[in-house]
């Protein structure tokens, strides 16, 4: 299939330079025509780009969600490698780049409300803007591999807590990309120890995004399910993440739940402390062999939203499965995308949207497991 895009340049609420990809062409034959259904967004995750979504497997979400009939945009906020390198955290992205989107979505479309699919940092920010109201129109989000309660195995927290800590002292930025070029004497100490660590067979700059981000070997997607095509291919899709983030994400991992990054006043403050004023059904994925989040961060954010409404949202934790391979996989076409377009089709109703309870026990229904 053919897929063309067009760049739609925003402005986020503070003032930073984002953009849209919007998809043009949604024929197999290249002529073009005007999709039928709600716009869906797409948010990518930290140190990548909108074009994550788009790898060269037999059919990726993209195609997908054309063939569906829906209006794909795909948003670049501040974390994507397509943008000016800037030192930012889950606040300002939540704050200012996704309502900002939103909006810009809505203006060029015409729409009323939208839907999403969000991943990773961008499903973190995206799910802190929703909480806090600043979504009204989004009515259904698909969030993978994180998104309100953030849970990383024992290595990533020493990680965190002790690596981080000290690269801080050299670098203000981790680039995945040092792997193929270390331009300096720092950063050719750093790949040497990215050699060192990781054996897996994977492309060094596959290994440095391991090295990076998560516990595994690697953690970021299981080799098994992965192209080769695939793998030579999203070498070339990661780049700067600024350290900043590691310092407020590693804030929610001790909190259990995600929070502001500067409340130095309230240290047990998150952004659950109060009543969410979410108007979205949440349909949350995880991959059973995540290592960069274990599939509890995506279990204890179920368990919160059930425990306010009971029977609105759904999880599915994905047997064989690891992080960005969920949407990367060579089957994942046929395993993954086929529920993320059955959860798309149902609606919010809107008199779930009125009143938002005191969190109470949760009903515990609603779970999925796809082998």
């Amino acid at each position: 299939m053919t897929i063309q895009f067009e760049t739609v340049p925003f402005t986020s609420r503070d003032g930073f330079f984002c953009n849209l990809k919007h998809v043009v062409d949604h024929t197999p034959d290249g002529q073009g025509s005007q999709p039928a259904k709600t716009p869906v967004l797409l948010v990518h995750g930290a140190g990548v780009r909108a074009d994550i979504f788009n790898p060269p497997t037999e059919k990726n979400i993209i195609h997908m969600l054309v063939e569906e009939g829906y209006d794909v945009w795909l948003e670049n906020w501040r974390a994507s490698i397509d943008l000016l390198p800037n030192e930012w955290d889950l606040d300002q992205a939540a704050l200012y780049d996704h309502p900002a989107a939103v909006k810009k979505v809505l203006e060029e479309t015409g729409a009323k409300e939208i839907k999403a699919i969000i991943h990773c940092q961008g499903s973190t920010s995206f799910m802190i803007a929703a909480v806090l109201g600043l979504l009204p129109e989004v009515k259904v989000i698909i969030s993978n591999a994180v998104s309100l309660h953030p849970v990383v195995p024992l290595y990533s927290v020493f990680k965190l807590n002790v690596f981080v800590p000290i690269v801080k002292l050299m670098f203000k930025y981790l680039n995945p990309q040092w792997g193929v070029k270390a331009p300096d004497i720092r950063t050719k100490i750093l790949r040497f120890l990215v050699m060192l660590t990781h054996r897996e067979n994977d492309t060094l700059v596959g290994k440095f995004v391991s090295f990076t981000y998560g516990a595994g070997f690697p953690a970021l997607w299981r080799l098994e399910n992965l192209d080769e095509t695939t793998k030579a291919w999203i070498q070339h899709e990661f780049a700067e993440v600024p350290l900043s983030f590691f310092d407020h994400i590693k804030k929610g991992v001790r909190r259990g739940a995600l929070a502001p990054a500067d409340n130095q006043d309230d240290v047990m403050r998150t952004y659950l402390s109060q009543p969410p004023k979410l108007h979205a059904r949440v349909v949350l994925f995880g991959g059973e062999k995540n290592r960069c989040f274990l599939p509890r961060s995506q279990q204890n954010t179920y368990k919160y939203l059930e425990s306010i409404q009971p029977g609105m949202h759904k999880l599915y934790i994905l047997k064989g499965y690891s992080h960005l391979d969920v949407f990367l996989g060579k089957h994942a076409h046929r395993d993954i995308f086929p529920i993320i377009m059955k959860e798309l089709k149902q609606e919010l109703q809107p008199k779930q949207t009125q009143s938002w309870p005191s969190p109470k026990e949760s009903s515990g229904t609603g779970t999925g497991t796809l082998s």
